[in-house]
């Protein structure tokens, strides 16, 4: 079997299409894959980094608001694209294609719809992205993680599959200790791993960065994950203000160790982040995204707060309480114990395996 996958952009698309493709591989070990991702994206890097090849696309997003100028070469780089894709598919000759959202799908799935190749689509998030609302009328089968995607896709093509995570989240045996001594942690200090997904989150570095005196005084520590934007910067303010037990790193390489590492984990709640804290049962404080569509991060971050299974802060109180909330939090032991069992309990394990099994069933009805 060959299959075509397509998406990226953020870590929330490229993780969840990576394990879709470990999982068909591990069903059909000869498979062979091809990746199709936007040129300059992370997926460019990430995906190689897997073992999986890859080809990008002269794709970018829309400008807001959409009569700027500037989207005329918008559309002629999805026209290029399109025509791009269209060769590649061409060469390759998929069985399937699988598209997770971001950019690069909608050229890939467009190209693919005009050759015959059928499609899957997965859509992470309780609302859904506009590249897949826009595909969705000629997917086979469309994965969700939420209840009522009605509103977005044809109800006969919808599966309820939940979310695929990295394998290595839920094979990591790695101790606490053995963690924290591979990232060059502490082995006995409260530990917090702060995350704003692979971009970094503005609001949530500037809340840390705001309270790097409380966490010293604390005696906490924090692996600060800060994306690329601000890096330099936060890690010079940490060197100037002589601060020893938070460690600043652009871009954590082993999500599992770092997550076994933390008493508690400050996140973003996007779908992917909230979908890895169940799955591996952390305790954590959430800080939804203002600006996700139709305020979805909040949405999902009081799924869990709600049941007491994470602490809910929003993104205007960020950096008034976070760092607060936090060193109370990692001292309580009790607290955290609790949650981490009630947010186990909220996690749907198997998505890829599922999702795998639909890829190949849909294949071989072609």
């Amino acid at each position: 079997m060959r299959v075509l996958v397509s998406g990226g952009g953020t870590g929330g698309h490229i993780f969840p299409a990576v394990s879709i493709a470990n999982a068909i591989k591990k069903a059909l070990p000869d498979t062979e894959f091809l990746f199709i991702g936007a040129i300059g994206r992370m997926e460019m890097e990430k995906v190689p980094a897997e073992g999986y090849r890859i080809i990008g696309l002269p794709v970018q997003g829309f400008i807001r608001p959409l009569y700027n100028p500037k989207n005329i070469k918008v559309l002629l780089n999805l026209y290029k694209s399109i025509r791009k894709a269209k060769k590649i598919i061409g060469e390759f000759k998929p069985d399937i294609a699988v598209g997770v959202g971001g950019y690069a799908s909608a050229a890939a799935l467009k190209a693919a719809n005009s050759l015959g190749v059928p499609y899957v689509l997965q859509e992470q998030n309780g609302f859904a992205g506009v590249t897949n609302q826009k595909l969705a009328k000629n997917a086979r089968k469309i994965c969700v993680a939420y209840p009522n995607m009605e509103r977005f896709f044809p109800a006969d093509r919808i599966v309820m599959t939940g979310n695929p995570v990295r394998q290595s989240l839920l094979e990591c045996k790695a101790s606490i200790e053995e963690a924290r001594e591979a990232l060059g942690l502490d082995l006995k200090m409260p530990t917090i791993f702060v995350t704003g997904g692979s971009l970094g989150a503005r609001s949530v570095n500037e809340s840390i960065a705001a309270g790097l005196e409380k966490l010293d005084e604390a005696g906490v520590q924090v692996l600060w994950q800060t994306g690329k934007a601000d890096g330099d910067k936060w890690k010079n303010l940490i060197a100037e203000k002589g601060i020893k037990h938070v460690l600043p790193t652009v871009f954590v390489t082993d999500m599992a160790k770092a997550y076994r590492a933390a008493d508690i984990v400050i996140s973003r709640s996007g779908a992917g982040a909230v979908n890895e804290i169940c799955l591996i049962g952390k305790a954590s404080i959430l800080v939804p995204l203002p600006t996700a569509a139709e305020d979805h991060q909040t949405a999902n971050a009081r799924a869990l707060s709600t049941k007491d299974a994470a602490v809910l802060i929003p993104d205007k109180e960020a950096r008034n309480i976070l760092v607060d909330e936090a060193i109370k939090l990692v001292s309580d032991k009790a607290r955290i114990a609790s949650m981490e069992e009630k947010a186990k309990s909220m996690g749907r394990f198997g998505a890829a395996d599922t999702i795998a099994q639909i890829v190949i069933n849909e294949a071989g009805k072609k």
